[in-house]
């Protein structure tokens, strides 16, 4: 079985406390993530506690959007976030993620990882899809946004 992992890190000139929250709950990714704009009509729903362990998020959207859930299941304040992200369209998958907030340089390094495996139709896609190249970018531009936002919050 294959096994990937995508990584991006940005240097966020502010202090953790000031980007944890972003993250750490679920009503705030629609000032920062990059994913909000695929499908302006994407359903979504909130639902456990508002931010934290417990925190879920649930989408549907067009076929680029896709249909999931995400699950805050642990958060060491303000250094480390981690989400059981599942996929269910297009196709099923359930990708660990973890940011980690570390202080450098004059304000925080946040770092954006996912893990996966390559299980049935993804075995296929990943023989045409490089992951990394694929949702690398993505996550890019979402940890640029997220310090558009802090900085916006700063103004």
């Amino acid at each position: 079985m294959s096994t990937y992992e995508v990584t991006r890190t940005a240097l966020i000139p502010a202090p953790a406390e000031e980007i944890f929250p972003l993250v750490n709950s679920f009503h705030e990714w629609t000032k920062w993530s990059p994913w909000e704009s695929v499908d302006p009509a994407m359903e979504r729903s909130y639902s456990g506690s508002d931010s934290g362990v417990g925190a879920k998020y649930a989408w549907n959207g067009n076929r680029k959007a896709g249909s999931g859930t995400m699950e805050i299941v642990d958060t060491a304040e303000p250094h480390t976030i981690k989400i059981r992200l599942e996929f269910t369209k297009p196709f099923k998958a359930v990708n660990p993620t973890t940011f980690t907030f570390a202080p450098a340089g004059g304000g925080t390094q946040v770092t954006w990882t996912m893990t996966g495996e390559n299980k049935g139709i993804g075995k296929i896609f990943a023989l045409f899809m490089n992951m990394d190249k694929m949702v690398g970018t993505d996550f890019e531009k979402g940890l640029a946004a997220l310090a558009g936002t802090v900085a916006q919050r700063k103004a």
